[in-house]
């Protein structure tokens, strides 16, 4: 991408893996909603400074490792399946020391901050130390599902749901029908709540028989809320709904800013948490899809060429695209 709207295919020069690297052959790489904002123009870090044009986007993704740098084990690493981190933190500074290098001040995240090239392409080179292996139960479709789906593991577990509960989960998107299935897949009673006809039947062909409009949302006390939405209305929604002595958990972000009334919070003495990133989610997803528990596959509606990006960033959908929220390339096309 050069600016808002504006992208093409290019030929560039192959990467070569630096010292503690790997270069990878890309088999799949998911489109996700933060791609979509850059092509807009309205993606937060163009105005923070945390990201410019030009860029290369995507950062969902799974491949196979081709070669690998100065002081990485070939032997252990290549020809193995992979997906990788998208956080990656200085690996110096106090919150890095501490684990929590996805929130690390001076990260890069791939395809998407610092000017880290991402995974629309046909080889990606990351650091080894960002990998997770596939096992052969997880395909390219699965693996390029495992960084939406660590988000939504990661919202799952901050909502500290016991096999029985009822969650009520706000936006039937991608991270919303993925908190769906590891939330069901966990035990808990499972909700949704939207808005678009596509993706309410979407949640329907899941198995899911409690999907509601705002209208027609029953009036059930809801152990746990989780807004995987856009819409800057629904945090003070999710905080209305919730029971009390109960959690929120926010993994979605609006193009705006979304108010809570604290004294709400408060005085139903709710617990709040905020989701940024599947890094510590990545391992745990990866062991739901392999052993069966959750399977994301019918989230994607259609895999395209590089060739037709573009397209999909502008919100043009593939001739027979089936209904799922999500969209997969395969760069060898």
């Amino acid at each position: 991408m050069t600016a808002p709207g504006e992208s093409a295919v290019v030929e560039v020069d192959a990467p070569v893996a630096a010292a503690g690297q790997a270069v990878i052959d890309v088999e799949r790489v998911g489109v996700c909603g933060t791609d979509v904002e850059f092509f807009t123009g309205d993606m937060e870090y163009l105005h923070s400074g945390h990201a410019a044009f030009p860029l290369r986007l995507g950062h969902e993704w799974a491949g196979t490792v081709a070669s690998v740098g100065a002081g990485v084990d070939a032997d252990a690493w290549l020809g193995r399946r992979v997906t990788g981190d998208t956080m990656l933190g200085c690996g110096a500074c106090r919150r890095c020391d501490r684990g929590d290098q996805h929130v690390c001040a001076n990260r890069f995240e791939v395809g998407i901050r610092g000017g880290f090239a991402g995974a629309l392409a046909e080889q990606l080179v990351v650091p080894v130390s960002s990998l997770h292996r596939l096992p052969d139960s997880v395909d390219a479709t699965l693996g390029a599902l495992v960084e939406p789906g660590g988000n939504a593991l990661r919202a799952v577990r901050a909502a500290a749901l016991s096999p029985g509960d009822r969650l009520l989960v706000l936006g039937p998107g991608t991270i919303g029908l993925l908190v769906a299935l590891i939330a069901r897949a966990h035990g808990a009673e499972v909700h949704l709540l939207g808005r678009e006809p596509r993706s309410l039947d979407g949640a329907r062909s899941l198995g899911f028989t409690g999907v509601w409009t705002d209208e027609t949302l029953p009036d059930l006390p809801f152990d746990a809320v989780i807004d995987a939405s856009n819409a800057p209305t629904l945090p003070a929604r999710a905080l209305e709904l919730v029971e009390p002595a109960k959690r929120v958990v926010y993994i979605g972000l609006a193009g705006v800013p979304s108010l809570i009334d604290t004294r709400t919070l408060a005085l139903k003495d709710v617990t709040a948490v905020g989701i940024l990133s599947a890094s510590p989610g990545l391992a745990g997803t990866i062991e739901l899809y392999a052993s069966g528990a959750v399977d994301p596959s019918p989230l994607v509606a259609a895999t395209v060429g590089l060739g037709e990006v573009g397209a999909v960033l502008a919100g043009h959908r593939p001739h027979g695209a089936g209904d799922g929220p999500k969209l997969h390339v395969d760069p060898r096309r």
